[in-house]
């Protein structure tokens, strides 16, 4: 659907030629060196590229754009996989976006051009306004581009006709100073990423444990001897957890994967810095694999743990003294059969009865997950069955055990922590206030959802991005784009061109920022990485351009021209934000001080350290449902996955390298058996549809791609397929789109034919 501009919201559907290839039976090696490489060479230049590669994730150099693992206590020198080099190379590029750029390219033009492209353009180089009515964006400065935010936000009749987005990249110093600006400005709308993908892992731990975070270290990994990783493909999304894993598994931990694909990444890791690596084997890493049905982890978990009951493998100890709820807990499991496990899970009694025994054997067990777990209308179940698991077995509070939800992005975490939420503990309220001396408010805002929702009606007017490539990332794109278009002004902060920066209001602005790898006046920021750690960050080469400015400054410079305040002195020096934190934020007290130690400091966490933190004092066992998969003849349920060479929405090239898949992205992989019974062939080229309470979602020209997924599944890349997610198909309780368990169906494209592709 087009805007008055003639704008395209969905990425085009020509098709470039596929290569598909048998998935390889390992992840790293060679291939991850010669892509590290490649992609540094292309984009930064070789002496340029290993220069920013040697101050990655160093205790003097910057954190990792991309994921938030975190680092071990002892660093090499070369500290970082190779997703981690792509994330710097695509920042680091020597490509700009000069305002000449926008002036031969108009936006219409730009929508009809792949994400891919747009992102290899290069850096933005200077702020830019798209007006009402005019087609290209032009140059403006930054005087000109803060006034004019506040100006459209002071002309809003309410604060709460505003929302203030923000991504999983923003540093500590400039989220705290977001959430403090948009908390001045009256409103609590502060949708971010986590809506999208983590909110059901806080909801879930923090009903069953207290906390909303994972409660393990990274130096737990090394004394676990199970390891259970369900939901996550950490070869392409965290490669640096191999090495943890590989640890784990060269220490004697059984590790067993639960997916609906076999991920290379989890069968055995050639660690890039070994010569074993290199030019051996490798290490095996999961030893099982539950190749469970999409959406079938409740009724997987509930099996364990009848199993675990039926073999009296229990701590009754720990479930007495420490636990509420477990007689409800263990009533309802009695109840379930074996044929409603076997069913919901796609996993045989045989294959649940060896990961039970690996459960059994040990309370040092870890428990990971990701996406493919968040992303389900029952999602908040899959995680709280999780926690089930692990407090029936007393593991947590203890060395090599603990719950471990993997975050994607390298400050989603640390966002939280400073206040990017829309339903604010009243504490954190009453800090702010005490401190400040304003009266914040307290009624709840709008997540990611209720803001499409928001802006669709008409209720929000005037979005802002801190970071992000909201519309690729959000579900239900063209109903997304709908309400993007119905704002006032859309305004986006950003080191790249996104998709998102083509569907605007009625005037839009982008502004471009620093990114993580650049210097910034000589100061440093801070970030939060998966397991609670608070680290600095401290950029190592000069700007892309004299006109970015830093977020924290960006943030300031809106604020400014807004609330009629001086805010300079947030910018001039980040230690007095900084310090701000530290008296608002519990766990940051003496922030500046411990942060510039070289591994910074460790919050607070309750169930790591033997305490829950639920109002009772105890951890909950929470009881739920089998969803058992009703598909109507022909239909199938697909999932959203990441493509090895992507980072969320950022697409650093066209090669899934372990999956076999290189040339295309909008691939539909089905179960042979699928494939013959809805009478398609491989190659076929196709349209996937999505129905949801009479709406009909369509995503054109898509190839069919066997694939080793269980019967009745699908998989497709996102931001492809994002099209057919429906925006009221979320999860219950934490509100995130369940992206993971949506139901299609395939047809022959009115384009008829094979796809010219080597389907070898």
């Amino acid at each position: 659907m087009d805007d008055g501009r003639g704008t395209r919201a969905q990425p085009p559907e020509e098709i470039a030629p596929l290569e598909v290839k048998p998935p390889p039976g390992s992840a790293g090696g060679v291939q991850a060196i010669a892509s590290t490489v490649r992609h540094a060479s292309i984009e930064t230049g070789l002496v340029r590229g290993a220069r920013l590669l040697l101050k990655l994730n160093q205790p003097d150099g910057f954190d990792c754009p991309g994921c938030a693992w975190p680092d071990p206590a002892h660093r090499s020198a070369v500290e970082f996989c190779e997703n981690g080099a792509k994330a710097v190379a695509e920042e680091g590029t020597s490509r700009r976006v000069v305002p000449g750029f926008f002036e031969a390219h108009p936006v219409s033009e730009l929508s009809r051009r792949s994400d891919y492209w747009l992102g290899k353009q290069g850096r933005l180089t200077h702020p830019m306004v798209l007006r009402a009515g005019v087609s290209r964006y032009q140059p403006l400065s930054w005087d000109e581009a803060f006034a004019m935010v506040g100006r459209e936000l002071r002309a809003l009749d309410s604060p709460d006709r505003a929302a203030f987005y923000t991504s999983g990249r923003t540093s500590n110093e400039a989220a705290f100073l977001w959430q403090l600006f948009a908390r001045k400005f009256g409103t609590n709308n502060l949708p971010d990423c986590s809506n999208m993908c983590h909110e059901s892992s806080g909801t879930a731990l923090t009903e069953a444990i207290g906390i909303g975070k994972g409660t393990v270290t990274l130096e737990d990994f090394e004394q676990a001897r199970a390891i259970f990783v369900v939901g996550q493909n950490p070869g392409t999304n965290h490669p640096r957890m191999l090495t943890a894993l590989q640890g784990a598994a060269r220490g004697g931990a059984t590790i067993v994967s639960v997916n609906p694909l076999a991920e290379a990444g989890l069968i055995r890791f050639k660690h890039p810095q070994e010569l074993r690596g290199l030019f051996g084997e490798g290490t095996p890493l999961a030893s099982l694999f539950l190749q469970v049905s999409i959406n079938g982890d409740v009724a997987l978990m509930q099996g364990l743990g009848k199993e675990l009951l039926e073999r009296g493998a229990v701590d009754h100890g720990f479930v007495r003294d420490r636990c509420e709820g477990f007689e409800a807990y263990r009533e309802h499991i009695g109840a379930v059969t074996w044929d409603e496990i076997v069913a919901g899970s796609g996993v045989s009694r045989e294959q649940i009865r060896a990961a039970a025994g690996v459960l059994a054997g040990t309370d040092r067990v870890i428990f990971c997950w990701a996406m493919g777990l968040t992303q389900h209308e029952n999602a908040v179940a899959n995680i709280q069955e999780i926690a089930n698991l692990l407090l029936l077995r007393g593991a947590f509070g203890k060395p090599g055990a603990g719950a471990c939800p993997v975050r994607g992005h390298s400050n989603v975490q640390g966002d939280r922590t400073m206040g990017i939420w829309e339903r604010p503990p009243p504490g954190f309220l009453d800090a702010l206030e005490r401190e400040l001396g304003f009266a914040p408010p307290r009624r709840h805002g709008l997540d990611t959802v209720g803001t499409i929702e928001a802006m669709a009606d008409g209720r929000v007017q005037v979005f802002v991005a801190l970071g992000g490539n909201f519309l690729s990332a959000a579900p239900d794109t063209e109903r997304t784009a709908q309400a993007l278009r119905r704002t006032r002004l859309t305004v986006h902060v950003a080191t790249k061109l996104n998709r998102s920066h083509l569907i605007t209001g009625r005037e839009a602005l982008l502004l471009p920022c620093l990114g993580r790898t650049e210097r910034d006046r000589g100061q440093f920021v801070t970030v939060e990485n998966s397991m609670g750690v608070v680290h600095r960050s401290q950029g190592a080469v000069a700007p892309a351009s004299p006109y970015l400015l830093s977020e924290p400054a960006i943030v300031a410079g809106i604020a400014q021209a807004t609330l009629g305040q001086d805010w300079s002195a947030w910018v001039l020096d980040y230690d007095r934000i900084r310090d701000l934190i530290a008296r608002v934020v519990p766990g940051c007290e003496d922030y500046n001080r411990r942060v510039r130690g070289p591994d910074g400091f460790m919050l607070p966490n309750g169930p790591r350290e033997g305490r829950f933190t639920t109002p009772s004092g105890k951890a909950r066992f929470t009881v739920h449902p089998i969803r058992q998969r009703r598909l109507a003849p022909g239909e199938l349920l697909m999932m959203t996955i990441r493509s090895h060479d992507q980072f969320n929405t950022t697409i650093y090239g066209l090669d899934d390298r372990y999956r076999g898949l290189s040339g295309e992205r909008r691939v539909v992989m089905l179960n042979q058996a699928d494939i013959e019974a809805l009478g398609l062939r491989a190659g076929q080229i196709v349209d996937l549809s999505s129905r949801y309470f009479g709406e009909v979602r369509l995503a054109r020209r898509f190839v069919v791609v066997p694939y080793a997924i269980p019967r009745g599944c699908a998989a497709t890349y996102f931001p492809e397929a994002n099209v057919l997610v429906p925006l009221g198909h979320r999860a219950a309780r934490s509100n995130t789109p369940a992206s993971k368990s949506v139901v299609i169906t395939v047809a022959p494209s009115a384009d008829q034919g094979t796809h010219d592709a080597d389907l070898a």
